[in-house]
């Protein structure tokens, strides 16, 4: 009987604790603070890592030169930024965060890129069949064209021993001048991560 009494304790408190394993906790936090979980790259090293080099890229002289001559604000568009890293880095993310970084700058025009403006000029041929409004009908032919075109690569390198490593990301962006294919500016940013992890491997 006593023998009963105990398996049956021990099976409840066993399913209290499976069950409680089996909750998710969520907690909100601001989308600025930093949370390295894993070590990996992650949204904060995209933002960063964006506002960092375009901020040194807008305070070259290649866009005092441009301006004097063309009496304009240069034009760029984002290209392709290469992941040479191990592991697997949202492109997307990091590229959009340069735009945003470019445009909030105020010093620089930003355009559509490849991707983005066939989507567009398929939005202006629909407009051309009859079916909108003629005085909001959008023609073909007035696109502004780029200047420069950004582009980059990303790179690491991880040494590791023993349950903890160091993790090294490369970020390489160049500015090409698409006219002359004059690289006027080129940005390196190096962020380096140390990682141990639980002897429990939590």
């Amino acid at each position: 009987m006593n023998k009963t009494i105990v398996g049956l304790c021990v099976l409840g408190v066993l399913g209290v604790c499976i069950g409680g394993c089996g909750k998710p906790v969520v907690k909100r936090t601001s989308v600025e603070q930093t949370i390295d979980l894993s070590g990996v790259w992650n949204d904060t090293d995209s933002r960063l890592v964006a506002e960092e080099m375009i901020k040194d890229c807008m305070n070259r002289p290649w866009i005092n030169r441009f301006s004097e001559r063309a009496q304009r604000e240069p034009v760029v568009i984002v290209g392709t930024v290469v992941n040479r890293s191990h592991e697997h880095i949202n492109a997307q993310l990091f590229t959009k965060d340069l735009e945003q970084s470019l445009i909030n700058s105020n010093l620089v025009k930003v355009v559509a890129s490849k991707q983005e403006r066939e989507e567009v000029r398929e939005e202006r041929q629909n407009q051309q069949v009859g079916l909108t409004e003629q005085e909001t009908v959008k023609a073909f032919g007035h696109e502004t064209g780029a200047d420069f075109m950004l582009q980059g690569t990303v790179n690491s390198v991880k040494d590791e021993i023993k349950g903890k490593y160091v993790m090294l990301y490369q970020v390489t962006l160049e500015l090409v001048d698409l006219k002359s294919n004059e690289k006027v500016w080129l940005g390196k940013k190096e962020i380096k991560k140390y990682v141990k992890r639980s002897a429990f491997g939590l």
